[in-house]
């Protein structure tokens, strides 16, 4: 069986074209995507060759790893998912192209156990489902920020769970004067614009290596800096600032299927509202200029390709 994929044969060469698909198995499920999203964080360190190695890594590849659509086949032990509308979280089903992420193609299989069910009413908005499991993981596991750097979606999602959860409201903070609207029961501001110095939990999206110093200073003592992007470069700072503070910092790393779980949950009650962060749509088959623009528009906060025309 072949489908149509998203292909990244080297940096910034990528094409749509037919590939193989591996046999489904009796665990699988195969899913025709209706909609996938571009993340301008892992995938743009593919697009740009920058992205550190990992098992798996490699060219070709398919890209993705925020896709929706509907179970249209499975195996033997899984035909109860028929019709499903499932979030896919990435596929690894191609003979010709790494999977490493793998959902941005018309058709995929994967184990049932990675297809979570979602509500089809979310529609394209269900692509934001990693995105928020991801910001879920970072809270998880410490305080709740109260100054969260950059506006993004990731940004976004923070700060919307922190006010979900009843925590006081965040600073969030961005340098880009079009992402300092948009703040649902929170305030964005320029980090100039901001003379604090005594946050206890600092939650940094942004990316920016070369801002950790920066973000130290503004600790209270004993605070925590919590590094919740991707970072393609090392990591320093001086240490005398740090060692004033007693400065803690974490790392949170990719979601967990409890994570999508209860995102799901706070998605379904109403609690998390994904509504407005989805500024961009493409069909699929104009992949090779949605990915540019995703990548370098600063008034792109969220591209995503639409498959349902797609041949």
């Amino acid at each position: 069986m072949e489908t149509s994929a998203i292909i990244l044969d080297a940096p910034e060469r990528l094409a749509m074209r037919e590939t193989v698909l591996n046999p489904m198995e009796a665990g699988d499920v195969q899913v025709d995507i209706h909609w996938s999203g571009i993340s301008t964080g892992t995938e743009k360190l593919l697009w740009t060759g920058k992205m550190p190695n990992f098992p798996g890594m490699g060219y070709p590849l398919v890209p993705g790893y925020e896709s929706v659509g509907c179970v249209v086949d499975a195996g033997a032990e899984a035909e109860a998912r028929l019709g499903e509308w499932v979030f896919v979280p990435g596929a690894n089903c191609y003979r010709d192209a790494r999977g490493l992420f793998g959902g941005s193609a018309k058709t995929v299989i994967l184990p049932t156990a990675r297809a979570l069910p979602v509500s089809e009413q979310l529609g394209r908005d269900g692509i934001l489902y990693a995105l928020a499991a991801t910001a879920l993981h970072a809270i998880a596991h410490g305080d709740a920020p109260e100054l969260i750097v950059g506006h993004g979606v990731l940004g976004r999602l923070l700060a919307r769970l922190t006010v979900a959860a009843g925590s006081k409201p965040p600073v969030v903070w961005d340098t880009n004067s079009s992402r300092q609207t948009g703040g649902q029961g929170y305030s964005v501001v320029h980090p100039d614009d901001d003379d604090r110095h005594d946050y206890a939990n600092i939650y940094d999206v942004s990316g920016d290596a070369g801002s950790i110093e920066s973000f130290i200073a503004r600790l209270a003592k004993g605070g925590e800096l919590v590094l919740a992007g991707f970072y393609n470069q090392p990591i320093s700072f001086a240490f005398p600032p740090a060692f004033q503070r007693e400065a803690r910092i974490r790392i949170a790393a990719e979601w967990q299927p409890d994570d999508l779980a209860s995102i799901n949950a706070l998605i379904e009650t109403g609690a998390l509202d994904l509504s407005g962060l989805i500024t961009n749509v493409e069909p699929a088959n104009d992949a090779e200029t949605a990915y540019p623009t995703a990548f370098d528009d600063p008034d792109c906060l969220k591209m995503v390709l639409d498959w349902r025309e797609c041949a």
